[in-house]
């Protein structure tokens, strides 16, 4: 997970704008009325219009701070609709958004903490694109294997969990990076509901001013780090569950759309980027390759899903994607000797080569990845 949280996919209700690519930019046109100049400094976060026409409009980000940032859009009552983090100090990056009539919030987040700093816009008037068939198929599909994610998750949790009360720590161990394959698969449209991956999935490094710590990164300390279960981990064993019940009941409440499967593909990447790689998301347990190769292949499922109309649209750009998740799967089978199983090598036992490799394959993919969004668009618009 990010300390940020990503909507990719929202809900029904707030539909209204949805990302479709982002990658980084040299410069921005400035000048047509659907692009708005974000500037985002240590104190600041300006934009160039504070109305603009309804449909697809472009956000030009650049930070010219001292701090990695990130820039959000929100609804008025805070629920997030796309956001574009991790944007180093210098740098500029491109995010296209179909957006419908109403208000919004652009917020930038210096040091990608608090609340952020904001600006009130409005899109008015405008239409949406149609859209092409095939890609309500894929969406369909979509919204089937993610429950079926969800369905999947909640009984290796609860082995999990049972492990944890029973005051099993070797059990408990084992348990633990089977239950998180389905979420890690699927996080974008967990991330998408807000208020439960902070409670199930987030890091101490991620935790924001007077959040109480739960769920599975907390008991991964208590077993690796503590080498101990208290009467405390047994009571955050049942919240889990309670938390993964409600994610698994609201799953069929998301709104997913074929712009929000190709970002969250591409978001999945950055997910293996900035936590997998480094080995910053399972710090105690060092499962981190069984969540990495979980991330890749829930990418892997939006693609495919996608994958006729953007083949359509741009045949280099499937013929690059085919060959970069091959290349990066046959890597991660390296370090595992049964391709059928999530039994991965503890990633502190991977060395720096071996990171590097991995990371260079991960970059090799991410780049083509986020212009899946746009060829799925072309289509579609």
């Amino acid at each position: 997970m990010r300390a940020a949280r990503l909507s990719v996919v929202t809900f029904t209700a707030v539909a209204a704008l949805t990302a479709v690519t982002g990658c980084t930019e040299k410069g921005s046109s400035g000048d047509s009325d659907r692009v708005i100049d974000v500037t985002a400094t240590d104190s600041k976060c300006e934009v160039s219009k504070k109305a603009f026409p309804a449909g697809h409009v472009e956000l030009a980000i650049e930070n010219k701070g001292s701090k990695v940032t990130e820039v959000y859009v929100l609804f008025p009552d805070d629920r997030i609709v796309t956001e574009r983090e991790n944007i180093g100090p210098g740098t500029k990056q491109k995010v296209t958004a179909e957006v419908k009539a109403g208000d919004y919030t652009i917020a930038c987040k210096p040091g990608m903490k608090g609340d952020g700093i904001r600006q009130e816009v409005k899109a008015t008037g405008g239409t949406v694109a149609k859209r092409d068939p095939r890609l309500d198929a894929a969406v369909a599909a979509y919204r089937k294997y993610a429950q079926e994610q969800a369905d999947a998750t909640l009984p290796l949790a609860k082995t999990f969990a049972a492990a944890v009360k029973a005051g099993d720590l070797e059990a408990a161990k084992k348990a633990y990076a089977p239950s998180r394959i389905g979420w890690e698969r699927t996080e974008p449209v967990a991330e998408s509901f807000g208020d439960i991956d902070p409670k199930v999935d987030v890091r101490a490094d991620g935790l924001e001013g007077g959040q109480k710590w739960t769920g599975w990164h907390r008991l991964e300390k208590s077993l690796w780090q503590d080498k101990k279960i208290t009467a405390g981990d047994k009571t955050l064993a049942d919240q889990l569950i309670t938390d993964l019940t409600d994610w698994q009941n609201r799953v069929g409440k998301a709104d997913i759309t074929p712009t929000s499967m190709a970002n969250g593909a591409k978001e999945l990447l950055d997910e293996v980027a900035t936590g997998k790689v480094t080995g910053e998301e399972e710090r105690y347990s060092h499962t981190d390759l069984v969540d990495f190769k979980a991330n890749v292949e829930g990418a892997e499922k939006s693609y495919e899903l996608l994958k006729p109309v953007a083949q359509e649209n741009d045949a280099a750009l499937v013929t690059e994607l085919d060959k970069q998740f091959a290349a990066l799967n046959t890597l991660l089978d390296k370090y595992r000797a049964d391709k059928t199983s999530y039994d991965f090598t503890s990633y502190d036992k991977v060395g720096d080569a071996g990171r590097k490799q991995l990371s260079d394959g991960v970059n090799a993919l991410a780049e083509p990845l986020s212009k899946l969004a746009a060829a799925v668009v072309t289509k579609s618009s």
